[in-house]
């Protein structure tokens, strides 16, 4: 059963920020410097670009398949403020491609469970565990203050909630999905792109699929990167444009999104149009 928590704690971050969350900067320790030097020898990155990401504060909805590379992943790169948010708990049939999580956390909270691996990859960053279901009723608070929105669940009723708050509250949306050695990817922000109901308007039927763990795993650090560009600016997210990704071929291919005009969730006005 999920119950509403938020759990936060473990960080070492002790530096100010010296702007709000979105877009600002935040001040970078030696130790940073160390642990991101990499990063900061990327074009366009630099110390500013990661100061980007230290403000940054990152909500990711799901802590399965998708959720475990991309929250991984985001945490190594030194997302300030990462949110993880599940309401169930890790079950043996999930230990294919949930890497969050091992034996010993099974019937732990996925949130919770996330929360411990992710603070001992990075414990520089402040990680927030909400179990909480998402739901229309409390969708915008569960998001708060999130710059960007990160889809890693593995259904559309969910996923529409979020839809629809990240239109609102006008922050992007990364959506991804999978299915047995396939992917699917796209940057979402209204009203710059067709949102989530203009390209699915409808949810296909919910049922239990195949999937390789490693598939999870190309698609959520395809994810991570996305949210990464647009935290720092540096190379081109996929607005409008749906990539796909076979693994069977080892192919990728992408193809261009329209708006609906008629969206219930973004058309009109409330796309800007």
């Amino acid at each position: 059963m999920c119950e509403v928590s938020r759990a936060t704690g473990g960080s070492l971050r002790t530096e100010e920020t010296e702007m709000g969350s979105s877009g600002g900067r935040a001040v970078l320790s030696d130790q940073d410097r160390e642990r991101y030097h990499r990063h900061m020898m990327i074009a366009g990155w630099g110390q500013e670009g990661q100061e980007k990401v230290k403000a940054a504060r990152v909500f990711v909805a799901g802590a399965g398949g998708l959720g475990s590379p991309t929250a991984m992943y985001l945490a190594v790169a030194g997302v300030g403020h990462l949110t993880i948010c599940d309401c169930d708990s890790p079950e043996l049939s999930n230990l294919n491609r949930q890497i969050l999580h091992n034996d010993s956390r099974i019937g732990v909270n996925k949130a919770e469970s996330g929360k411990r691996t992710l603070s001992e990859l990075n414990p520089a960053i402040e990680v927030e565990a909400i179990t909480t279901r998402i739901e229309a009723e409390n969708v915008d608070e569960l998001v708060g203050e999130a710059d960007i929105i990160v889809d890693c669940m593995d259904n559309f009723p969910t996923r529409y909630v979020l839809n629809e708050c990240a239109i609102r509250k006008g922050i992007p949306l990364v959506h991804a999905s999978v299915w047995g050695l396939e992917g699917k990817l796209t940057f979402i922000h209204v009203p710059e792109t067709a949102c989530l109901r203009c390209v699915f308007p409808s949810p296909p039927p919910q049922e239990i699929f195949p999937v390789l763990g490693a598939t999870p795993g190309v698609i959520g650090c395809l994810e991570a990167m996305e949210a990464l560009k647009y935290l720092t600016g540096v190379g081109d997210t996929l607005k409008g444009r749906l990539l796909l990704w076979d693994g069977t071929d080892m192919e990728f291919a992408s193809y261009p999104l329209k708006k609906d005009p008629k969206c219930p969730a973004c058309g009109g006005e409330r796309a800007g149009g």
